[in-house]
């Protein structure tokens, strides 16, 4: 049988109760910076110009479906809009192979639905942000568009992290505890830029991650 990374993430993602993964975090959250914007990335201006898209949009209540993260890729990339890919997608040097067929976009469209779901914001930002990488529906930039998609639904909430490298390391789809890690990554880096938001002097670390 042919490996499916992409059937591995939804058995996990459905065997997690999201809902239950996060305490409430109410925002406004700005630490001292704006962690996205700052992320030093290949094509940095053009990285920075779709993140200042993608907070208009979630400033603006606009929904996330494919289309809108398909806009925000085309300015990341320099290219015209996006298409959802047709052929299976390969990632982590070939280590994981994420599948497709033709009911493949309408899934992913569900998923991107969720985002504004009952469950906790650091658990929404943390699913979607592995939807991205896993459904991987761009031939390119996947990890900043899952990076963009996650600030979007915390931007929603008026949540801005002033860290976010540590969110980059890789996550594996089969790996369940590991969604579990992410959901609490997120929680504790929106608490600390909380605590640096009220704390005179405090200061992130320096981010200079690429992708």
């Amino acid at each position: 049988m042919v490996r499916d990374d992409l059937a591995a993430w939804l058995e996990v993602r459905s065997r997690i109760r999201w809902e239950e993964t996060a305490d409430p975090l109410t925002g406004p959250i700005r630490g001292r910076r704006d962690g996205i914007a700052h992320l030093t990335v290949v094509h940095e201006k053009r990285f920075r110009n779709a993140w200042s898209s993608v907070q208009e949009d979630a400033a603006a209540g606009r929904p996330l479906g494919f289309s809108r993260l398909a806009a925000w890729q085309s300015v990341v990339l320099g290219r015209e809009q996006f298409t959802f890919r047709r052929l299976p997608a390969f990632a982590k040097g070939g280590d994981e192979r994420y599948g497709v067929d033709a009911g493949t976009p309408a899934l992913f469209d569900v998923c991107l639905a969720e985002a504004t779901g009952p469950a906790p914001v650091a658990a929404r930002a943390a699913r979607l942000y592995l939807d991205v990488s896993f459904f991987h529906p761009f031939e390119d930039g996947n990890g900043r568009s899952a990076l963009l998609a996650l600030g979007y639904v915390l931007a929603r909430e008026d949540i801005v992290l002033d860290e976010v490298t540590p969110l980059r390391i890789p996550r594996y789809a089969d790996d369940e505890p590991g969604a579990h890690s992410l959901v609490r990554l997120v929680q504790t880096l929106a608490l600390a830029a909380q605590l640096r938001q009220r704390v005179p002097g405090s200061q992130p670390l320096v981010e200079t991650q690429a992708g």
